[in-house]
């Protein structure tokens, strides 16, 4: 596993990449922000598979994942489908609470033992 001083790094540089793909989008640069989805998903996808080992952190990281593959659907759907693909992007959404859900409430019930 990375030592916590490189992975915090990487999750500084991966909100970098996250403003940046969103600043395209609300300014409606489609080619900008749609080259910013790949390199911003694929570090979430890195930070997501590495932390696997911890329930808490693989949680998260996985709904951080679902929240940019949400964000990215629908800012595909404004740019090109008439902003048909929000309903794509709920199940993205909903698998991210769904990940912090399932994460909470294992502890709950685990600490309740």
């Amino acid at each position: 596993m990375f030592p916590s001083e490189k992975i915090r790094k990487l999750e500084n540089v991966h909100i970098l990449l996250w403003l940046l793909k969103d600043t395209f989008w609300l300014l409606l640069l489609k080619i900008p922000g749609l080259i910013m989805i790949a390199p911003t998903i694929g570090v979430a996808a890195f930070l997501t598979l590495k932390s696997r080992h911890d329930a808490k952190e693989f949680s998260f990281n996985l709904a951080v994942l679902c929240w940019i593959l949400a964000n990215s659907v629908w800012m595909i759907g404004e740019f090109f489908f008439d902003d048909t693909t929000r309903p794509i992007a709920l199940v993205f959404f909903l698998a991210g609470l769904s990940s912090i859900g399932y994460y909470y409430v294992r502890f709950y019930f685990s600490a309740k033992r």
